[in-house]
């Protein structure tokens, strides 16, 4: 995404969109293909603009990337005061 030279995270404003909701890049040919397939219908439009805000969002969320756990650090396996290794 123009803009967005990592992506677009998921819950994140897209920087393409103008003050009224609306895509800068609609119609244009740089437009992302992911835009390009995404298809409005009546169920992710809802009947305001927060139902289909949420739709996005349940959207997001459910294509968002895995993120690995943390690895824990080499004190978080020791003990408080010893130093020795908890078993």
């Amino acid at each position: 995404i123009p803009g967005m030279p990592m992506g677009k995270p998921a819950g994140v404003r897209c920087v393409q969109l103008d003050e009224a909701q609306r895509c800068r890049l609609f119609g244009q040919a740089g437009r992302p293909a992911v835009c390009v397939r995404l298809k409005p219908a009546a169920d992710m439009c809802g009947d305001n603009p927060a139902q289909a805000e949420a739709w996005l969002a349940r959207l997001e969320h459910a294509t968002a990337p895995l993120r690995p756990p943390p690895t824990p650090s080499p004190q978080a396996t020791r003990g408080p005061a010893s130093g020795r290794a908890m078993p």
